[in-house]
């Protein structure tokens, strides 16, 4: 059986995210898709000492454009991404062990584009700092042709999906019936039961970018997100 997932790349994402990376074989970056304003595509949260808050990646205001075709032009937002971080998690027990990693990625390399920067940041959290198995590959590679909801049939199909591995969000244009005349399984995703780790700030949030809990949990980090489950049914047992 061949586990695939299909989704947008977003920029930094929470923990969920991995998640999914984790339990399939083969996930699909979805970017030749229409950007959407105020989405998770270039922003997320943080937790700082006044709570949570936003960052912003600017991409002006165009919005007849796809995910892929969202252009980059100023740098200054990394700089600016990079000096919030350190604000907000300078005092985070891990912090010190994923410095030089990320303050490379936002002041060392030049990206003239959103995909592009989204992409690299989710394959190397993935791959360098969890451990992640799974093979990265980007819609375009696929040609697709078909529109709507018989476009994520045709490219399960193209990759050659046996399941499809969807967040809960997808339930509200997803009908399970029509996947199953195309012979393909569909998995929902359940977010519940994460455990909360060790924070730095009194109050706790899970939907923060992922970067909170490696700053917090550092090698551990795979156990909040997946590893639990593990315990959670030895303990069952």
């Amino acid at each position: 059986m061949k586990r695939v997932a299909l989704i947008q790349s977003n920029y930094i994402p929470w923990k969920g995210y991995f998640d999914i990376i984790h339990d399939v074989d083969l996930f699909v970056f979805h970017d030749d898709l229409q950007f959407t304003k105020g989405d998770w595509r270039n922003r997320n949260r943080i937790k700082t000492v006044d709570g949570e808050r936003w960052l912003t990646i600017p991409v002006g205001t165009d919005e007849r454009r796809r995910i892929c075709d969202v252009a980059l032009p100023d740098a200054a937002w990394a700089r600016d991404h990079w000096r919030r971080l350190e604000d907000a998690y300078k005092h985070a027990p891990y912090f010190g062990m994923f410095r030089d990693y990320f303050a490379e990625i936002y002041l060392d390399r030049s990206w003239q584009a959103l995909s592009a920067f989204n992409q690299a940041m989710i394959i190397g959290i993935s791959k360098d700092l969890l451990g992640i198995g799974t093979t990265f590959v980007d819609s375009r590679e696929f040609g697709l042709t078909a529109a709507k909801g018989e476009r994520v049939i045709e490219l399960l199909r193209k990759t050659g999906a046996s399941v499809y591995v969807s967040g809960p969000a997808a339930r509200n244009y997803i009908t399970d019936d029509r996947f199953a005349a195309a012979g393909i399984e569909v998995v929902w995703k359940d977010y519940g039961g994460y455990p909360e780790y060790p924070h730095v700030r009194q109050s706790f949030s899970h939907g923060v970018t992922i970067l909170d809990l490696l700053f917090h949990t550092g090698p551990e980090a795979a156990w909040y997100i997946w590893g639990w489950r593990t315990s959670a049914k030895l303990v069952a047992a």
